[in-house]
């Protein structure tokens, strides 16, 4: 615990000394506080608000040392290695370490040459780090993706439930701290009944990101879209994501096929192209990254302007921390979603086969199974909905209630209020009459009056609704029922996707109530093409950019741990002329500037 009269000064001292910045963002400053004096913490915050430095900067003044429990090698390197680059002493403890690499983090850690220790959960209670750990002093546990500990949330990992035997194994109980960016209210109670949380001061700040651009785009051809959307970015950079290792792998090879400087990775690769691949593309050898979603939690690459999903994910958690890997510098970015609904099978039937956890009972699984399917109906009804997405993801996390933002391809389409009632009473009299036993394609070939083998084979075509839609398009039909489920009138079986009317329904079947649909007037919604340009001299930005890769080579570093593209910018805007000047740039603190400062203030100078 610190001194509550030094606490002011000190962590604003650190905050500008190493990390470069004169104030909090929302939330920090609150946990920050709560750490200091002595609470565990619970902490929500969306990915790149700023969740590492909440446990970093009371790491930094506490007497002991932190123990970060970090799920990914990838993820402690980039962080480690920007640590260092701020002055601060830290390092990780993960296989990718030798045996004498590992024995000398050790004795490092017993002489006191580290504040912060990056840990891989398997590796908090083997031998040598655990009596390494009995004798000093741990401060605190901060546990990073702390919604892995949950079996109920979307990246469930075993080994975090070690956490929190190595806590109590500890002769003096440090503070806890839990961070993550998802976390539904189920996921929340686990993460404190498991790592034990006493009192825990919880906050979270919100979900919403601004400076993200979200669009849906329902294409024919994705092949063509994708590379439509990606040659009007030029070469900025970009992760495109995939729901399958075959995917990764078609996609990759068309990027490639068409002049884009692009990247794979998927768990099917070996260990050493995996990390050859994220190392071309973190370190601005590849542009875009073509990858499943065992790529990138955690990733800190500050410069990535756009995330495109190829499939869409199983459920909007996953779909919300991937997309929130653009934008991480605050610049504005993309995220875009291309949806078929081929992707809503392909994750129906991933769900079907997965083969479930050893570690979890039948019941236990069966639950989970049950739940994935209910998010990833939610998932699709972001995809295929009208409304607000912003305003979709918001609602879905328990923020605010957004009826338009003006910054997704839904709020920025065209649309028109239509009358929807007669078409949803005539597709709810057809799942009734039908005995609610069959899903969409039939439902919607009996309103068309298909001629089909199945239809004339189940007789379907003696219904009385038979043919009553056969004016209108099928993807009418199936635009109506999904409104119809997004609005809770029916609902969808998650074992056979049978349609079923839900009570609300009887309201508008009887007259009692109208509904009211948006439809889209232009052909193809809105997408954002890219991040404005920012008004600064290009020529000198340019130049700061060659001095910044020549600095990040020579070090082994990625170019955004000695400064981000934000930080250039700002440099740019500045023009800094001497030491003091340079302190005043958003992102430059003394360590920064007594390494670096000279060669950019140099670099400046040319330009004046």
């Amino acid at each position: 615990m610190i001194d509550k009269g030094k606490k002011m000064s000190d962590k604003l001292s650190v905050l500008k000394d190493y990390f470069g910045h004169d104030s909090f963002r929302d939330g920090q400053e609150q946990i920050v506080d709560a750490l200091l004096d002595g609470r565990d913490a619970l902490c929500i915050m969306p990915t790149g608000a700023g969740k590492s430095m909440c446990y970093q900067i009371p790491a930094l003044l506490f007497d002991g040392v932190t123990i970060v429990v970090s799920p990914l090698i990838s993820l402690m390197k980039d962080q480690v290695g920007s640590l260092v680059q701020s002055g601060v002493p830290a390092a990780y403890i993960n296989s990718s370490l030798s045996y004498p690499q590992f024995l000398r983090v050790l004795s490092n850690v017993e002489h006191g040459k580290y504040k912060i220790i990056y840990v891989a959960p398997e590796r908090l209670l083997t031998d040598g780090f655990l009596d390494t750990c009995k004798k000093i002093k741990i401060s605190m546990v901060a546990v990073d993706e702390a919604h892995c500990v949950s079996q109920w949330g979307q990246d469930f990992r075993p080994s975090y439930l070690k956490i929190i035997s190595f806590v109590e194994s500890l002769a003096n109980r440090p503070i806890v701290g839990a961070f993550t960016a998802t976390a539904t209210n189920d996921v929340k109670e686990d993460i404190k009944k498991i790592l034990r949380l006493e009192n825990p001061f919880e906050i979270t700040t919100g979900f919403d990101r601004p400076n993200l651009f979200f669009g849906v785009i329902k294409s024919s051809s994705k092949d063509e879209k994708l590379i439509d959307l990606i040659r009007e970015r030029g070469d900025r950079s970009g992760i495109v994501y995939c729901a399958t290792r075959k995917n990764v792998e078609s996609v990759c090879e068309l990027l490639c096929d068409n002049g884009f400087s692009a990247a794979r990775y998927h768990a099917g690769l070996d260990e050493y192209e995996r990390r050859k691949n994220q190392e071309d593309f973190v370190f601005d050898r590849k542009n875009i990254m073509v990858a499943t979603n065992a790529f990138g939690m955690g990733i800190d690459k500050s410069n990535v302007t756009y995330v495109i999903h190829y499939n869409m994910p199983k459920n909007i958690e996953s779909y919300y921390q991937e997309a929130g890997r653009a934008g991480r510098d605050g610049g504005e970015a993309d995220c875009i979603l291309l949806y078929s609904p081929k992707d809503v099978r392909l994750n129906r039937f991933m769900i079907e086969n997965s083969e479930g956890n050893d570690e979890l009972t039948i019941e236990e699984n069966e639950q989970i199974r049950d739940r994935d399917f209910e998010r990833l109906k939610y998932m699709t009804f972001y995809s295929t909905t009208n409304d607000c997405l912003r305003g979709f993801i918001l609602r879905y996390f328990g923020g605010e209630k957004k009826a338009y933002c003006g910054k997704c391809s839904n709020c920025l389409s065209v649309h028109k209020l239509v009358d929807a009632t007669i078409d949803a009473q005539k597709i709810m009299s057809c799942i009734a009459r039908t005995g609610q036993r069959y899903g969409k394609p039939v439902i919607c070939d009996v309103l068309k009056g298909s001629k089909s083998e199945k239809i004339l084979k189940a007789e379907l075509n003696n219904q009385s609704t038979y043919g009553i839609m056969k004016e209108v398009t099928a993807r009418h039909i199936f635009g109506t029922i999904d409104f119809l489920a997004e609005k809770e009138y029916i609902s969808s079986d998650n074992e056979t996707e049978v349609l079923k009317l839900l009570p609300k329904s009887r309201d508008v079947l009887f007259g009692r109530e109208r509904l009211v649909m948006k439809k889209v007037e232009n052909s193809e919604k809105v997408v954002k093409t890219h991040r404005p340009e920012v008004p600064v001299n290009s020529e000198l930005l340019d130049a700061l950019k060659a001095l910044r890769k020549s600095i990040a080579s020579k070090k082994s570093v990625p170019a955004y741990v000695i400064f981000t593209d934000a930080t250039l910018i700002d440099m740019c805007k500045k023009c800094p002329e001497t030491p003091d000047e340079m302190l005043e740039v958003s992102g430059v603190g003394r360590t920064k500037l007594e390494k670096f400062g000279k060669q950019f203030l140099e670099e400046i100078a040319k330009f004046r």
